[in-house]
């Protein structure tokens, strides 16, 4: 090219005549609040879709698949898309690496979780001792001698009865948020800590004697016990975090 000479002007790109992605993302859960749709309810068909927002059948599958993530849509290959059960897994997949992929964050995810789980034991304490009932106590009581018979805390069944007991805890409340809630933030921490040495033997046994001094609490209809006994609980937990966290 000559020197002083102007560059041809390349025409715009097109612009492709179609929402964007987050546009047909936003599109569908609009479609589900204006229909009222519930977990496991039909969505439109992927043609339906496509016509309903104006948008090309890659946009659409493509919101699907980031809504699929984020559970609040389901795929059943086969038979179709549905509103999906609108749980929390997005959540504790993301505070579960976050655990394990920072070295700086991993101590704190776990203590930032025993706040909030006991945050919502603690708070509730009244409104649960009074609410639950002879055959909720004798449930609890199952799970106590199940991590007993375990006897390690580091085992699958004693971390299974672990989360049942703290499940079955909070269940009176009714309050489907604080539930999932929990159970996520519990699942976090059950992926979490094993990594990080903070189950031991004697965690196993100090959690049993823990669990069952709450059972009794329950039974005795005593909810300043059931309080004291939630912080026996957590604290030692918090300690151990506390002592991993100097080893490293």
């Amino acid at each position: 090219m000559r020197q002083g000479a102007t560059r041809p002007i390349a025409p715009e790109p097109k612009v492709a005549r179609q929402p964007l992605r987050q546009e047909v993302v936003d599109g569908i859960k609009s479609y589900i609040l204006r229909y009222k749709l519930r977990p496991g309810d039909p969505l439109p068909s992927e043609p339906a879709l496509c016509e309903a927002l104006g948008a090309s059948r890659s946009s659409v599958r493509e919101a699907i698949r980031i809504l699929a993530a984020l559970d609040i849509v389901e795929v059943r290959h086969g038979h179709g898309t549905y509103v999906g059960r609108l749980s929390l897994s997005a959540l504790v997949e993301s505070l579960a690496f976050r655990g394990l992929l920072s070295p700086d964050d991993d101590f704190q995810v776990l203590s930032d979780l025993i706040d909030v789980r006991e945050l919502f034991e603690r708070g509730m304490a009244e409104r649960l001792v009074r609410d639950l009932g002879d055959e909720e106590a004798d449930r609890l009581q199952g799970f106590v001698d199940m991590m007993r018979k375990a006897g390690d805390g580091k085992g699958p069944g004693f971390i299974d009865a672990d989360r049942s007991f703290h499940t079955l805890l909070i269940a009176p409340l009714g309050n489907d948020l604080i539930g999932q809630l929990s159970a996520a933030f519990w699942d976090v921490y059950a992926i979490v800590a094993p990594h990080l040495d903070v189950l031991t033997h004697e965690h196993g046994a100090a959690t049993v004697a823990n669990h069952q001094r709450i059972v009794d609490a329950v039974r005795a209809r005593d909810s300043a016990e059931f309080s004291a006994a939630l912080t026996e609980h957590y604290g030692p937990v918090r300690r151990r975090i506390a002592e991993a966290r100097a080893r490293r």
